[in-house]
């Protein structure tokens, strides 16, 4: 199409004679282009679906089916094909089938039962057949003859195998995903959400060190109402055991120890096992219908009880208010001895009730406050070596206590440290004082007698010394980037 000026003297698109000439040329070039080009030119992109229809009626009658629903693609000439498929399949149960129900695939086969087959005029007695290739494809045996046959596909909802979860769908044998749609995938996290990303839950995850002042049971943890994919596990001699919110024991109470097996408890099914060697775990998918307290009935000291949850976000600051507080919500139980049992309960031996007692800490006075960010910064970068310990044991030696540890993780070191070092303090009562078979992050520095024949880790009074904690490991690394190694 061409655009005539008219007339001299004559703008026929009135104020556009008024732009500048670059803006009116490309304006006419625009309208040459919107109206040179046909409608019937070619298309770009997929057209597009219908809404879903409305679910089918479910396959079966009885027990476990499938119901299909589908949508049609409508396209204009030249578009591409609609993404995706045009029809979904779901899950429907129906009333359990009652007993000598005979089994969908065998009624299947039976429809073949006295019709030629095979191009003869021979006929069979057929029933399925579970050991071909493709477990959706109609495999039925005939009846005293060593073959079988291929009918095609099995019916939609046909079950893939006998007590197998996926169905048969278009041939295909798919399962169900957590939104009830075969084939789909779908999962549930952890916080229980289908097709989540575990952002709406927090996971929770300590080790419980406390060693015991005496041989009976210990609080471990409050498991709050909502946990989910509950995991505790401990490698000792001690035992495990579970209250709920009654107080009454799930497992393990009153000194007498439970078998494995599956134990109903706050609305889920808890997993108790307990191996040959020393070793026990607690497995509950959850979620909890209620609390529950975790303790541990120690017959000798606690080597650590590692547990694990993922908890609602607004579960969380309820429960660390719970966790921080000295006293349970749930009813303390009273230190007991452990009596005599017979056979799988032995006695608490003297010598490992002693061991457990010589945990307790000598009285000694307070020691200076040593807390906050200041004197973490201070430490960190006056010290030689800053690393993750775990305390094996102490001794008294002169006048200076020493603590033999097991090197974890090196954060800064000024020369090389050995897997087993002996941190040194001054004095019978160091601070901070360190407890047996707890972890630590420790700030030390190296003492070298004059006479060369001395070489020490020295943990300085009123130096640092935390409880290891993720929190704690973040602040050592921030301390790290505010001072030069």
């Amino acid at each position: 199409m061409a655009i005539h000026p008219g007339p001299a003297g004559h703008c026929p698109l009135g104020l556009l004679c008024s732009l500048r000439p670059r803006l009116f040329r490309d304006l006419l070039l625009l309208q040459w282009t919107l109206l040179s080009c046909p409608l019937g030119g070619t298309a770009q992109g997929p057209g597009e679906w219908t809404p879903w229809g409305s679910w089918s009626r479910c396959s079966s009658s009885c027990g476990r089916g499938v119901s299909v629903r589908s949508r049609r693609c409508v396209q204009l000439p030249g578009e591409e094909p609609c993404w995706g498929g045009s029809r979904e399949y779901r899950v429907c149960q129906q009333p359990d089938c009652p007993p000598g129900t005979i089994p969908f695939r065998d009624l299947q086969c039976a429809l073949y039962n006295g019709h030629p087959v095979l191009g003869t005029q021979k006929t069979y007695q057929w029933v399925p057949f579970h050991g071909a290739p493709n477990l959706c494809d109609l495999n039925c045996l005939a009846e005293g003859h060593a073959f079988y046959h291929s009918f095609g596909r099995a019916l939609d909802g046909t079950p893939c195998a006998p007590g197998a979860q996926g169905l048969c769908v278009a041939g295909r044998c798919l399962s169900a995903g957590c939104d009830g749609l075969l084939g789909s995938g779908a999962l549930e996290d952890r916080c229980g959400l289908c097709g989540g990303a575990n952002d709406s839950c927090l996971f929770v995850q300590r080790v419980f060190r406390d060693a015991g002042a005496f041989a009976g049971y210990w609080n471990v943890t409050l498991i709050p109402e909502g946990a989910r994919h509950i995991r505790v596990a401990q490698h000792s001699r001690n035992h495990l055991a579970l209250v709920a919110r009654d107080g009454r024991y799930v497992l393990n109470g009153d000194g007498v120890l439970s078998p494995p097996g599956t134990y109903e408890a706050a609305g889920t099914r808890v997993v108790y096992t307990r191996g040959a060697g020393p070793e026990e775990t607690l497995q509950a998918t959850g979620p909890t219908s209620q609390e529950l307290l975790l303790q541990v009935l120690l017959r000798e000291p606690n080597p650590g009880v590692h547990f694990e949850f993922w908890l609602p976000r607004e579960r969380y600051g309820p429960f660390q208010a719970q966790a921080q507080a000295l006293g349970w919500p749930l009813r303390q139980p009273q230190p007991r001895e452990v009596e005599s049992q017979p056979a799988e309960t032995p006695v608490v031996p003297e010598g490992i009730a002693a061991r457990v007692a010589s945990l307790v800490p000598d009285s000694c006075g307070p020691c200076p406050d040593s807390r906050g960010r200041a004197h973490r910064l201070l430490h960190y970068c006056g010290s030689d070596f800053v690393f993750q310990a775990r305390v094996l044991g102490r001794h008294r030696q002169g006048q200076e206590t020493r603590y033999e540890v097991r090197v974890l993780l090196i954060y800064k070191h000024r020369s090389p440290l050995r897997t087993r070092e002996y941190v040194w303090a001054p004095g019978h009562c160091p601070c901070p004082s360190l407890a047996p078979h707890r972890e630590y992050l420790l700030a030390a520095r190296r003492l070298v007698s004059r006479d060369g024949t001395q070489d020490r880790l020295l943990l300085p009074h009123a130096g640092y010394a935390r409880l290891w904690s993720p929190a704690e490991d973040s602040r050592v690394r921030l301390a790290a980037r505010r001072c030069s190694v």
